[in-house]
């Protein structure tokens, strides 16, 4: 699947990471609401930017016909009501919203614009399983899973759209708060230093070294990038692929400067993570040492009848990718900064990972009061 590697590779160059080992403080329901506008801001802005910059007849060009165009414009619609929804929950509990930040989206035409969406689709579906976990209160939970299954529909309806399994296992992989912040964080420019960080920090880069997608069985090279200790002992580093039901561990073949072959175990499927640990007992934040890497795991199986005559095949999409630089005002971790081009448009994104200035734990019960009448206003 030659996007996925191509985003987080090209996008972490020059990247300077926190500490992977430092534990993260504890994140409450409140970090939670600001952490699913983050997201948010960052799927609604996508969608913005790409509709506005490629026209209808862009996208038949593509060979999409008007129903796929009219649903990325249903799904563009669906992000911005997210938006809406989170930041009336949050001001209405008296709390001051993630404020938006300059993007970076290095998509250059319809399909890879198409493919970099469905790369955003799926980590935003691990990121709202991981957070489930973390979630407190039930009513929020509840209010969190109605926003996690419409971007599930989203994320197998673009799978689909391209030529990928649009359910490729029976289960979903959720990715914890830090592993979301290094997937994500190569598309943030900078945010408002006003806004507040959350405790959350970005593990090293880890990247593919082939673009194609993987079977079981097969081999791929990772390479673990800026950050990723070189003189590490690698005797006893493992490739941890995450899943629900707990990492599928696969051995490691180092051939030095950070770089590793493995082989896909059995048990993945779809777009999957790897990150590389510390031993083969745990994934955690204590001995993760590098990624996630994204690795789509299967077949393609052709595009669906409604994006026209035209196969729209992931393998053959990629864009070049800007070279990051550390700036600040991001969050806990350092964040590419202004040698990456500017949005058209700029929201809070999933790496920024700011809650609102003042705002702690005992302001729960007020945010998921909040919540509820937020939802009340919305239905």
């Amino acid at each position: 699947m030659k996007f996925t590697s191509a985003v987080v590779a090209g996008a972490a160059v020059g990247l300077t990471y926190a500490n992977p080992v430092a534990k993260r403080a504890a994140i409450n329901d409140a970090d939670i609401l600001q952490y699913a506008l983050t997201l948010e801001h960052l799927e609604a802005t996508f969608y913005a930017e790409g509709l506005k910059n490629y026209t209808r007849q862009d996208f038949a060009n593509a060979g999409l016909n008007a129903a796929a165009y009219s649903n990325l414009q249903m799904i563009a619609g669906d992000e911005m009501s997210h938006v809406q929804f989170l930041t009336k929950a949050l001001t209405a509990a008296g709390a001051k919203p993630v404020e938006q930040c300059t993007y970076a989206f290095p998509s250059t035409d319809v399909a890879s614009f198409l493919a970099l969406g469905n790369v955003l689709e799926g980590v935003g579906v691990s990121a709202y399983l991981g957070a489930a976990a973390s979630i407190m209160d039930k009513t929020y939970l509840t209010a969190a899973a109605s926003i996690l299954t419409v971007e599930a529909r989203h994320s197998a309806y673009l799978r689909a759209a391209l030529g990928e399994a649009a359910s490729p296992q029976p289960f979903d992989d959720p990715l914890d708060f830090n592993e979301v912040y290094t997937v994500a964080s190569p598309f943030i420019v900078s945010c408002p230093s006003s806004n507040q960080m959350l405790p959350v920090k970005a593990f090293p880069s880890l990247t593919m070294s082939s673009m194609a997608a993987a079977m079981t069985g097969s081999k791929v090279q990772l390479t673990a990038g800026t950050g990723f200790d070189m003189s590490m002992d690698t005797s006893d580093l493992y490739a941890a692929f995450i899943t629900v039901t707990g990492p599928v561990w696969a051995p490691l073949t180092s051939s030095g400067s950070g770089k590793f072959t493995v082989t896909i175990p059995s048990g993945v499927a779809g777009q999957s993570y790897v990150v590389l640990t510390k031993g083969n007992s745990q994934a955690t934040d204590d001995n993760i040492v590098a990624g996630p890497a994204i690795i789509e795991v299967g077949p393609m199986v052709g595009s669906m009848n409604d994006c026209g005559s035209k196969s729209m095949s992931m393998s053959s999409m990629s864009w070049a990718m800007p070279t990051a630089t550390p700036t600040k005002g991001m969050g806990s971790g350092s964040m590419p900064s202004g040698s990456m081009p500017s949005s058209t448009s700029s929201a809070s994104s999933m790496p920024s990972y700011n809650a609102a200035s003042g705002m702690g734990a005992g302001s729960i019960t007020g945010v998921l009061g909040a919540v509820m009448a937020a939802v009340g206003l919305l239905l």
